[in-house]
């Protein structure tokens, strides 16, 4: 007996246009959409190589960084998790991880799971690490990786990071640095500070869509890698093989074959990173944090409390608002995703049901969007107080 074809397929595909101002994906600006539409190439045709190459520059561009070993992964911003802890560690060694939020609970689950013996160095969901604490760590537990969150989205926490890399490096550890919501938000100059490993989300203040991971190793981070005496755990995020797919080690040698990658999402990433070097990083965050303050402002005016009460703790890309206790914040999300098709989101793990969260990123950091949301934010607080058990 042949099954039937589903009947939900036989409709048309229909994708509502929706303004995403949760802490990601952020929409994608027209000139990635137009890109994204363009031919599908082979994964090792000279054009698409071109294009690789491409990228590979705009990365290092947006981490300030020379690392040859820099390329992006098939894989969403946990893949950027997954592929230090799976290449920088083996089983037994220490790796001691930052966690004030779900971020670094994350990453203690996945560095356990390839046999390594995890620290968790810990403060409150809202603070963030003085270099005094993390120190301390670093000479009680000894261990061969830090890693650390710089913009930590489940809280809205931003972390400085301006002397951690000396400090690592003082105690024969590597650094890893997690600037998946951060990037574009905040400096981040990977070889002035010294970081060892690195990777940011794409679907962030990038503006490109998921599903493809900019990811950059020092040399140290290297030595590191093919000094192993075990293999990397996954083929799939093995450096030493995709780096040959990048073309990082040798570039006068053959491409070897790793996978089939999507040269759609080469093509959206590549020309998302080509609006982010026309601008200039440096206006990028300006842009960023200036839309941050319009934000701040505005809800103070709204008598709305922030969830992170030390204006330099707060990651500009992400803000936490404190869910007032007359409203249900489930409520208030709803009413703007089906009045206005806008998201504002609520918390995660430590926040969750405790705050609003509201993302600035890339082609929604904008005054008007900022003024957008507000006054949504506003009417949305104001209905679900009006009508406590209405179901939307």
């Amino acid at each position: 007996m042949v099954m039937e074809a589903p009947r939900s397929l036989r409709k048309p595909l229909i994708v509502p246009h929706k303004v995403l101002m949760g802490p990601g994906p952020s929409n994608c600006p027209p000139r990635v959409l137009h890109a994204l539409s363009q031919p599908v190439l082979g994964h090792l045709h000279t054009e698409t190589t071109k294009i690789m190459d491409e990228i590979k520059e705009g990365i290092q561009y947006i981490f300030q960084t020379r690392n040859e070993l820099t390329l992006a992964l098939s894989a969403s911003g946990h893949g950027g998790i997954e592929a230090v802890m799976c290449n920088l560690l083996e089983p037994g060694e220490k790796v001691l991880i930052a966690t004030n939020g779900i971020w670094g609970d994350r990453a203690a689950n996945m560095a356990q799971r390839y046999g390594a013996n995890v620290i968790q160095v810990k403060t409150q969901p809202g603070n963030n690490f003085t270099l005094e604490l993390l120190e301390n760590a670093l000479m009680k537990h000894k261990p061969v990786l830090l890693f650390i969150v710089q913009g930590e989205s489940s809280t809205g926490v931003y972390q400085p990071l301006d002397g951690l890399g000396e400090i690592c490096h003082r105690y024969n550890c590597l650094l890893a640095v997690d600037t998946v919501a951060s990037l574009g938000g905040v400096p981040v100059k990977a070889d002035e500070i010294g970081i060892d490993a690195i990777y940011t989300g794409s679907q962030k203040v990038l503006g490109a869509p998921p599903g493809i991971t900019p990811i950059s190793f020092s040399e140290r981070a290297k030595q590191k890698l093919f000094n192993r005496k075990t293999e990397v755990k996954v083929y799939y995020l093995d450096m030493k093989i995709l780096g040959d797919y990048w073309a990082c080690f040798d570039k006068n040698r053959p491409r070897v074959y790793h996978h089939t990658i999507s040269t759609t999402l080469l093509y959206g990433l590549r020309e998302a990173l080509a609006m982010v070097c026309e601008e200039g990083m440096n206006s990028v965050i300006e842009r960023h944090q200036k839309c941050a303050d319009q934000l701040y402002k505005g809800l103070e005016r709204m008598g709305l409390e922030l969830f992170v009460g030390d204006k330099l703790k707060r990651l500009p890309t992400v803000t936490t608002i404190q869910v007032p206790n007359d409203v249900d914040w489930k409520d208030v999300t709803a009413y703007a995703m089906k009045t206005y098709l806008l998201e504002i989101s609520g918390g995660l793990g430590p926040t969750a049901n405790k705050v609003f969260r509201i993302g600035l990123m890339g082609y929604n950091a904008t005054p008007e969007k900022v003024d957008l949301v507000l006054e949504i934010l506003k009417e949305s607080l104001d209905y679900s107080r009006k009508h406590p058990k209405a179901k939307l």
